[in-house]
């Protein structure tokens, strides 16, 4: 029988190698890896051991690498336990003698006498973990050069794990909802929530008055405005947060996008909020129609980079390779998208990325008419770039608890 919290530390374990050695996501590897995983919170505390050792694996290593004599390889077993079992007492606060019982086991026919030796070792010295997660030495180098001094802001911005944010239905009931839920809001139809709350469980949920969206991802369909009925083509649209806001802003809403079990996800909240739109499973680069639209939402498929304070994994996943894969998607659904466009008609171009080949540099290329966009269309602390664009990332607001990294631009055909 496993001894009892032994499951999710083998789950945690999985779950880093899976990131690590194969390149997924943690959502990608969750099914597999938490299959064996009894309980909602066993099954969570997985998830927040192998989070916070990708958040603050560099320095986790820089620790181990000082309390051993030879170094362990990389990739070594014993690394990845140690990592565990660290950040479990310098980050999640759990009792040492219960790492022990937990981690040591997952060694079983290794080498548990060094890794206990290195964790009693740094431990008995009361090693602490810095202020400021050290980022990866790729992307400290490909972060610095877009970025220069700013990269230690940013740094700052993936220390803790992002509040709560909520986009209401009824942006006319942003007070109310931000008294009922002990929220703050930071623009109409934003509830911004502490971390710690089952969502499902929040007053509100079960009659659809809101759904969880990050600050950031909210801005893009924001930047089309009220809808009054016209046509607007959400592309790569599950699981939906976009196409709520903009079917409750007015719009008729076109829902496209090629995953099924997404699109499914993407109804099932439509019909919780009591919205509707028109889903549509599709290729966006090889899907016809004769419909030309008012207006154009492409959150285009991307890095992901910007959502590293929740979703870690990203800095030891994405490097060029996957960037320029990225770009060249992205060059080809703007072509697509730009030729949809009704005379007059709106697009709106976003990416969760803090990679400009993605972001600054896709939009230099894009042969419409642009629309700058003002101050007056964000919330209060963020500004639009000289050309008119939105470039977010996790320091920005970080007195009011940070935001997604974003690049958004607007242009319309003449």
């Amino acid at each position: 029988m496993d001894i009892p919290g032994l499951p999710a530390r083998r789950a945690a374990l999985n779950l880093i190698d899976a990131v690590l050695r194969r390149g997924e996501t943690l959502d990608q590897a969750a099914g597999t890896a938490l299959a064996r995983v009894r309980g909602d919170a066993d099954r969570a505390l997985a998830r927040a051991i192998a989070g916070e050792v990708l958040r603050w694996r560099t320095d986790l290593d820089a620790l181990i690498d000082s309390a051993t004599r030879l170094p362990l390889a990389d990739d070594a077993k014993a690394r990845a336990v140690l990592e565990i079992m660290l950040v479990q007492v310098l980050r999640l606060e759990t009792p040492a003698h219960a790492v022990i019982a937990t981690g040591l086991p997952l060694l079983m026919g290794g080498p548990r006498r060094l890794a206990h030796g290195v964790f009693s070792t740094l431990t008995k010295a009361e090693a602490k973990l810095p202020e400021v997660p050290t980022l990866p030495e790729d992307v400290t180098e490909r972060w610095g050069e877009r970025w220069g001094d700013r990269i230690g802001a940013i740094a700052a911005g993936l220390t803790d794990l992002p509040p709560l944010d909520l986009a209401l239905r009824n942006a006319d009931e942003t007070a109310e909802w931000a008294e009922r839920l002990g929220g703050k809001s930071l623009m109409p139809g934003h509830v911004r929530l502490p971390r710690g709350t089952a969502i499902e469980l929040l007053e509100g949920f079960r009659e659809g008055a809101w759904w969880v969206q990050d600050l950031a991802a909210s801005l893009p369909a924001r930047l089309l405005g009220a809808g009054e009925g016209r046509k607007v083509l959400d592309l790569c649209a599950a699981p939906g947060g976009k196409t709520m806001q903009l079917a409750a802003a007015g719009w008729q809403v076109t829902a496209l996008d090629s995953s099924k079990r997404r699109l499914e996800r993407l109804g099932d909240n439509l019909k919780r909020t009591g919205l509707e739109a028109e889903i549509v499973q599709a290729d966006a680069l090889t899907w016809e129609t004769e419909t030309r639209f008012d207006a154009i939402l492409l959150d285009a498929p991307c890095t992901a980079t910007g959502t590293c304070r929740r979703h870690p994994d990203v800095l030891h996943r994405i490097g060029e390779r996957q960037i320029g894969e990225m770009v060249e998607l992205q060059s080809a659904m703007l072509e697509r998208a730009a030729a949809w466009l009704a005379p007059g008609g709106t697009l709106v171009y976003a990416v969760c990325s803090l990679e400009p080949e993605e972001g600054e540099e896709q939009a230099g290329k894009v042969a419409l008419a642009p629309v700058p966009i003002g101050a007056a269309e964000l919330p209060e602390g963020l500004a639009p770039t000289a050309e008119g664009w939105l470039r977010t990332d996790p320091a920005m607001l970080a007195g009011e608890g940070g935001l997604d990294g974003f690049f958004v631009a607007r242009w319309r055909r003449n």
